[in-house]
């Protein structure tokens, strides 16, 4: 068992819907000695991939992702969900549905921060229908990106994202994939 299986059974909560609540270490709360070892895990698991940029969606990818840029030494981009005052209109644009919100969502990235030189890994916190990745993925080949990876701390393996990934050609590495969860008796079992 991994540092953040361990973690994952000691400080989750499983609610009804298939929900893993980890926000007391990793999307609310964040446990800088975790997201270290997280970083520090995805950049062993992609140590022989040449990464010049870190591509996530706001808001809980951005602290793995600012950790991993930050090792990697490259900047880190995110995918914002919503338009701003500041907004441009020279953006790339996808539409991702949210597993947790219940609810698409219109993400993009201003076109100056992505563009065809980008060799991306993609980091996220979790995994579920793969819908917030692939909509990452178009927002890199719009700007005629490459897809070096995807790194996420957690997948839900039950889900066909990590799966449809893989099958599209991937390269996929999740830290902790659950393979089954019940919220009745709190039981979770990963991955081996």
């Amino acid at each position: 068992m991994n540092f953040l299986e361990e973690k994952i059974l000691s400080d989750g909560t499983v609610k009804q819907g298939n929900i893993l609540k980890i926000d007391n270490f990793l999307n609310h709360q964040i446990d800088i000695g975790i997201m270290r070892q997280i970083a520090d895990e995805l950049k062993h698991r992609f140590h022989d991939v040449e990464v010049n940029k870190i591509l996530t969606i706001e808001a809980s990818g951005i602290a793995i992702a600012t950790m991993v840029g930050n090792l990697y030494d490259v900047p880190v981009v995110f995918a914002k969900k919503g338009e701003t005052a500041n907004s441009t209109d020279d953006k790339y644009v996808s539409h991702a549905y949210s597993f947790t919100h219940k609810q698409m969502n219109n993400v993009f990235v201003s076109q100056p921060y992505l563009n065809s030189t980008d060799r991306v890994l993609i980091v996220d916190d979790f995994l579920a229908d793969g819908q917030a990745v692939h909509a990452l993925i178009d927002l890199v080949h719009q700007a005629g990106g490459e897809v070096v990876g995807i790194g996420i701390a957690v997948e839900k393996g039950q889900q066909n994202g990590g799966r449809l990934l893989r099958e599209e050609g991937y390269r996929l590495e999740s830290i902790a994939v659950i393979e089954e969860m019940d919220w009745k008796t709190q039981r979770i079992d990963f991955r081996h």
